[in-house]
């Protein structure tokens, strides 16, 4: 040991210092050839324009957890990072930069424009990486990918090819999603469906030969696109109707009355307006009777000329508009409140409107059956297990995912269109005009596709993509398949379900073996993060505060059982004091051990029971760790670590380890100090995955290595493991507890000396004598003896554990009678506390609704009160 530890651990001056040393030494760069078995995982790319939230400090700490404990267990670990481009998201971004100056991209041109997106990237863009390696990511940096960089655009290019020629992917007129703030198509799954407060409105269609029908629509403004109206063919009301004509209010347009199975007699008036251009019921209805689509809406949402004398508003004045028209017309029969969700874009929060428009696709179902069986098989496992039944039930319902987007910041599509517009894919414009060469037999002119790929598209490549992908690398043959994918359940479909899909059909392999799924993090009311309550923990804020290890080792308690997981500042505080604990652990340790030669072992050193005890129990916690990580029970591995650390170890074993470090016996105080150093080390390293840099702070002083993070993973030690001395211990811990109790709960003086005397089962007593020592200093107690024959003098104590009664004489010690009154009324309060507390466990409401870490400490604290009565209780027979 070098040197000594400051008073107090301050990770402002430890963290940065740490991750330089570690990043200088290359510690985490893989080598595919080093022969070890591999361990892989890629990160879930955070967008280029994000700031580390809770949601990536979680999720990339459970990673990092994960791949610490790998990398220290022998494997070669290769943890790829990288930043997605983030299309609609980065284009917003810029855009509301040009914006301040007057600008859109309009005014730049596409080539202008991209010019500012990368110098805003090379500007920004690197901000998130810097805070995931502040955060003490040990990723692979050397490998840093970037979903627009060179190598992944092949791999894009290679897969849009390939899919295309096996006609995977094809273009055509389909309804979309479109949202007019983002000027852009969505995906079905990119869509928000949210609960909107609105109105039906009952609207007279005139008949041609007389009358009239009443039609209810929530969204009068798309009626200037009608092109027909249809009724269910079993609705005997309205079935007469079919083959007539209804006049389109205010336009005069001529509908056809058609039967359509779609038509739910329940809703409104059981009559339906028939607008193919503008939702997705009415389109199949319109295809399948050949009523033209007639689009009403400019891409900024605005009416377009077919709206007539409404072109120009804005969607929701025209409905304004409308709807006054209509009521002048005496055509508006009646308005009724009505509440029904709408979908709006995931991105910006503008309610998206239904459009026919030709876009690309991929066809899904070829690709989600193997993705099912991927899973059914058991070649895929998610943790939590439930969350099987969510993915089979998307992908067995899958829809055709519209692929292209209308912006330009991404990967532009590799289709160009010929003189006539045939389409002619390929990876890069040779190809292309290599195969309309061949279908024309001369060279044309052609025009590349102005839109651009669904960011998702080269999301979806992303575990073989960072592999270097469509080569076949070194890389891809050492960590393809990758081990295990740790993300958010909100990506489930976006994301995992497609990196299956496409990992299958390009590798033939799945593209990982197990996915654990994280808890949404949530304030400690339950709450979900946001600007607007006010309620954010920013990760940033919290390493200046409580330190990067505060922060993993509180999320590293997240259990993954729920759907969300609550996080509060008295958490973090709870961590920081558990790193005190730690620090001032190290020190007291290394204070006390400068004299221990350095090549000191445990070989052939006389232990006593408690050194016996400690090495059983790090024994134990090293299995334990080990376990709960192979299932990815963060939570419960952290739990183990803090309980033995601070009550075993801290609470217990360096209070007694004191008598022989403090004591004359040199061999003795070498014995305790060896004991502590080995616990210590082993203890460092369990701990190291999750608070890595105040363990790599106290291992170089320690001068156990040059680093910690490729110190061997703790295994439990069989010959170390003394089911006998854990028993015998947690007889003298309990009989010590029993002890202190008595002393506290009956007023005796911190300085007063007791007696102990032991009598009952000789066995169990000689056990108990063996830790004399140690009672006397844990318990202040001047003598401790057996007597198998004691006969108690009044005012004495009785502590009855087992077989074995041990007697505490206090007379002369404290005023018993006084005592005893202030005991009565103590209990009185406890009784009514429990009471309080057993009714509210009682309650089957409070047990169903009430978060679990709330019913699990009001249980414990109920045991708790109900053994404090009962010791209570028993004082008064004194």
């Amino acid at each position: 040991m070098n040197t000594d530890l400051p008073a107090r651990y301050d990770p402002r001056q430890v963290e940065d210092r740490i991750l330089k040393f570690w990043l200088d030494s290359r510690f985490w760069v893989a080598n595919p050839k080093s022969g070890k078995p591999p361990f892989s995982i890629v990160i879930p790319p955070p967008n280029v324009t994000g700031r580390l939230h809770m949601g990536h400090a979680l999720n990339n700490t459970l990673q990092d957890i994960v791949t610490r404990y790998k990398r220290m267990d022998g494997y070669e670990v290769c943890w790829f990072p990288g930043v997605d481009h983030a299309g609609i998201a980065t284009q917003n971004v810029v855009e509301q930069e040009l914006a301040k100056e007057g600008l859109t991209r309009h005014d730049l041109g596409r080539e202008r424009f991209l010019e500012r997106v990368w110098a805003w990237k090379e500007k920004y863009g690197n901000e998130i990486v810097e805070q995931l390696k502040a955060l003490g990511a040990s990723c692979d940096w050397s490998r840093l990918r970037f979903t627009l960089d060179s190598g992944f655009s092949r791999a894009v290019r290679e897969a849009f090819v390939r899919f295309y020629d096996e006609g995977l992917i094809y273009r055509g007129d389909y309804m979309i999603n479109w949202c007019p703030r983002c000027g852009t198509t969505l995906s079905d799954i990119e869509v928000e469906h949210k609960e909107i407060q609105g109105h039906l409105y009952y609207i007279r269609y005139p008949l041609e030969d007389g009358g009239h029908v009443v039609i209810a629509t929530t969204r009068p403004e798309t009626m200037l696109g009608d092109t027909g109206v249809a009724v269910n063919p079993d609705d005997p009301r309205y079935k007469h109707l079919i083959g007539k004509t209804a006049v389109l209010p205010i336009i005069g347009r001529r509908l056809p009355i058609v039967g359509a199975p779609e038509v739910d007699p329940e809703f409104g008036t059981g009559v339906l307006k028939v607008t193919p251009a503008h939702d997705p019921v009415d389109f199949e209805i319109g295809k399948r009777e050949g009523l033209p689509a007639v689009n009403i809406l400019n891409p900024d949402g605005t009416i377009n000329d077919n709206g007539g004398p409404f072109a120009g508003m804005d969607r929701y004045a025209a409905r304004e508009a409308i709807v006054k028209r209509l009521e002048e017309e005496g055509l508006l029969e009646r308005v009724e409140p009505y509440r029904h969700a709408v979908g709006h874009c995931y991105r910006c929060g503008t309610a998206v409107e239904p459009l026919i428009s030709t876009q690309w696709f991929v066809r899904m179902k070829p690709l989600a059956e193997p993705a099912i069986e991927a899973v059914r098989s058991g070649k895929i496992r998610f943790v939590p297990e439930r969350w099987t039944k969510v993915y089979f039930e998307w992908l067995e319902n899958i829809r055709d995912w519209c692929i292209s987007r209308q912006l330009w910041w991404g990967h532009r599509i590799p289709a160009w269109y010929g003189p006539d517009g045939e389409v002619f894919v390929g990876r890069d414009e040779a190809e292309a005009k290599a195969r309309a060469r061949a279908h024309y037999g001369e060279d044309v002119p052609l025009r590349q596709d102005e839109d651009v790929l669904d960011t998702w598209f080269s999301s979806a490549l992303w575990p073989f993509g960072v592999m270097g992908w469509p080569e076949e690398t070194e890389d891809l043959r050492t960590f393809y398949p990758t081990s295990l994918l740790i993300t958010g359940f909100d990506i489930l479909f976006f994301w995992v379900a497609r990196m299956i899909m496409t990992g299958l059909h390009f590798m033939g392999e799945i593209p990982f073996r197990e996915v654990y799924i994280t808890p949404l993090v949530v304030d400690e009311k339950g709450q979900k993060m946001s600007k607007s309550r006010g309620n954010i923990i920013d990760p940033m804020e919290v390493k200046e505060s409580h330190g990067m290890d505060a922060l993993r080792f509180t999320l590293s308690q997240a259990s993954s059982k729920g759907r969300s997981w609550r996080l509060s500042w008295k958490a973090l505080d709870d961590s920081r004091n558990f790193l005190n604990k730690i620090w001032n652990m190290a020190r007291f340790i290394v204070a006390n051990t400068r004299d221990l030669p350095a090549d000191a072992s445990l070989e052939g050193r006389e232990l006593c029971p408690e050194d016996r005890w400690i090495l059983s129990r790090i024994s134990w916690l090293a299995g334990k760790v080990r376990a709960e990580l192979d299932k990815y029970n963060f939570h419960l591995a952290a739990e183990a670590m803090y309980d033995f650390t601070w009550h075993d170890f801290c609470d217990w074993y360096l209070e007694l380890s004191k008598i022989r470090l403090y004591g004359d016996d040199p061999e003795a105080r070498h014995t305790a100090q060896a004991v502590l150093v080995e616990v210590l080390d082993r203890l460092l390293r369990l701990l190291h995955p999750f608070m890595p840099f105040i363990t790599e702070e106290i291992w170089r002083v320690l001068g156990r290595g040059s680093t910690i993070a490729i110190a061997p993973f703790p295994r439990e030690e069989p010959s170390w493991r003394d089911p006998e001395a854990e028993e015998a211990f947690e007889r003298f811990r309990s009989l010590a507890v029993e002890i202190r109790a008595v002393r506290a709960e009956l007023g005796v003086p911190a300085s007063a000396e007791v007696e102990v005397i032991l009598t009952g089962d000789p066995g169990e007593v000689e056990g108990l004598m063996s830790f004399a020592p140690a009672i006397r200093r844990l318990c202040r107690a001047r003598d401790v003896r057996h007597e198998p024959a004691y006969t108690p003098s009044p005012g004495t104590a009785k502590v009855v554990l087992g077989a074995v009664e041990a007697f505490i004489p206090l007379a002369g010690a404290v005023d018993l009678s006084r005592e005893k009154e202030r005991i009565g009324r103590e209990l009185a309060k406890i009784e009514a506390k429990l009471s309080s507390l057993e009714a509210r466990l009682a309650n089957e409401d409070f047990r169903h609704k009430a978060p679990e870490e709330v019913v699990r400490r009001a249980e414990g604290e109920a045991a708790e009160l109900r053994a404090k009565r009962d010791r209570l209780k028993r004082y008064l027979e004194i």
